[in-house]
C-alpha cells in the first residue's frame, strides 16, 4: 500500500508492504494500548483519542523519524495509519508543533 506524506512543501510516497502491516499488528496494538491511557495533543489532553487523533499522533512520530533519518520507522508508522484507516491515501503533517492540525485524506 502507498501512503503519500507531505510536510514543509515536500511530498514522499511510502510503500508499505501488506505483510508488514499484518506482521506489525502486535506492535500497533501496543501503541493503541498506550494511547488508550490518553494523549497530549499539542496543548490539549485527550483522554480517549479517536482513530483520527491516534493517526495524527503517529503522523507526528513519522515527522520525528524523517528528522532522524529512520526509514524503517517511517514505514512502520505509515503502516499503523494504513492499518487503522485503510482508505487513507495522504497525510499532510503539521510542522508547527500542533499535532491536531495534521490532516488525513481518504479516498472519496
Amino acid at each position: 500500500m502507498i501512503l503519500s506524506l507531505t510536510f514543509d512543501d515536500k511530498s514522499f510516497d511510502v510503500d508499505v508492504p501488506d505483510a508488514l502491516i499484518k506482521d506489525a499488528e502486535d506492535f500497533y496494538q501496543k501503541m493503541d494500548a498506550d494511547m488508550d491511557k490518553g494523549w497530549q495533543l499539542s496543548r490539549e489532553w485527550v483522554s480517549h483519542p479517536t482513530i483520527e487523533q491516534r493517526c495524527q499522533v503517529v503522523a507526528d512520530k513519522i515527522l520525528d523519524a524523517f528528522n532522524d533519518q529512520k526509514e524503517d520507522m517511517i514505514i512502520l508508522f505509515s503502516g499503523y495509519i494504513l492499518s487503522r484507516i485503510p482508505e487513507c491515501k495522504k497525510v499532510v503533517i503539521d510542522t508547527s508543533g500542533d499535532i491536531s492540525q495534521s490532516q488525513l485524506f481518504v479516498d472519496a
